[in-house]
């Protein structure tokens, strides 16, 4: 999508963008994604009131073949993966031993394979921790980046959108709640905690219905193809710009961005959507328990406003948030959103209050109190 008229890419504007392939991909031919088509704005509101195709395919996709994978998949991550059927997709974390956030990656399995596609900079991590937990087990995982892309269409209407394609009737994400502190064993299902509808394409791949809508996982090779059915069918192209906007606003965080190597899965919000309670041992497990249990992660996800009059510039993904000259966190993802203006997620000590005076890099910030 790179080559589509208006395109700038990413790493055109930020050398230092990770929203751009792994260098062992871009050698592999994976394309660069492009930031915008020349109205970010115009393309965000698309995606907000309508439908758009956004080009995500510099993210990382784990093929995980073998006959065991689903139930090995469930001991070495935070998901309960043992009842994942073909047709279904859903989230995962590999945590630290000590119950840090390492890797994070979307699922789709598809009766052979497990697909697992994640941020781009994390394949290496992720495969490598699957393939030293591998010992006897017949599974057979593999990068598959370069031969399979990962697409976005984003809006209300994009179960509407990919019925160009051939798909209908995408069910919606069907979430548990996160149960209370010191539940009973046994009352969470043993079932994945967030449960995603998956259809084969008729061109090949997989439609993935999600939060954000739907997610197009094609082979690399018929990535033209599948842009251009839809776009000749009407639906617009929006950059990754636009993308982050979009999930700002909902307040869905990023693994690298609204992560630090200090992060527990309780304080981004990525307990409901990924982590299940009641499945038995995996590694960061008991962190996880202990935390539930007390009910008091030390952090937290918030969104803040920020004035935008100190100056124009965004702070940068890792910039300290302050009181009174005190580090209480720090910035995860800004974005100029088309109807909240100037805002980000942060990550910021429990204990600071959501009327208190913030500073980031210069500018005055406040919590929006939801």
């Amino acid at each position: 999508m790179i080559d589509i008229a208006g395109a700038v890419a990413a790493e055109a504007i930020d050398e230092q963008t990770r929203d751009q392939p792994e260098p062992e991909h871009a050698a592999a031919g994976v394309r660069p994604v492009a930031a915008h088509y020349g109205d970010p704005i115009r393309e965000q509101r698309l995606l907000a009131t309508d439908v758009g195709l956004v080009d995500r395919s510099h993210r990382g996709v784990v093929a995980v073949p073998g006959a065991e994978r689903t139930s090995w998949l469930h001991t070495l991550t935070s998901q309960h993966l043992g009842s994942l059927a073909a047709g279904q997709g859903t989230e995962l974390l590999v945590l630290s031993p000590h119950g840090h956030v390492e890797q994070h990656a979307m699922v789709a399995e598809d009766g052979e394979t497990t697909w697992l596609d994640t941020e781009p900079g994390d394949t290496g991590g992720l495969l490598g921790y699957l393939e030293k937990m591998r010992f006897f087990t017949p599974v057979d995982p593999r990068d598959a980046t370069a031969d399979w892309a990962l697409l976005s269409l984003v809006g209300p209407r994009a179960t509407e959108a990919v019925g160009t394609l051939g798909v209908t009737g995408l069910a919606e994400p069907d979430l548990l709640g996160v149960p209370g502190p010191k539940f009973a064993a046994g009352s969470v299902p043993p079932r994945p905690t967030i449960v995603y509808d998956v259809r084969a394409l008729p061109g090949g791949g997989w439609a993935r219905r999600v939060r954000l809508g739907v997610d197009l996982l094609v082979p690399r090779a018929s990535m033209s193809e599948v842009v251009g059915t839809l776009t000749a069918a009407g639906t617009p192209v929006a950059g990754v710009w636009a993308y982050e906007a979009v999930r700002v606003a909902q307040r869905l965080p990023r693994v690298g961005f609204e992560t630090d190597h200090r992060t527990i899965p309780a304080e981004v919000g990525l307990m409901a959507p990924a982590v299940h309670l009641d499945k038995g041992c995996y590694r960061g497990q008991e962190t996880v328990a202990r935390v539930h249990n007390l009910g008091r992660p030390p952090r937290r996800l918030v969104l803040l406003h920020l004035d935008g009059v100190t100056t124009d510039q965004l702070p940068a993904v890792g910039a300290p948030v302050t009181v009174d000259g005190r580090t209480v966190g720090f910035v995860g993802t800004a974005v100029r959103h088309h109807e909240l203006g100037p805002v980000a997620l942060a990550v910021l000590k429990r204990s600071v209050p959501d009327d208190a005076a913030l500073l980031v890099e210069g500018q005055a910030a406040a919590i929006d109190p939801e």
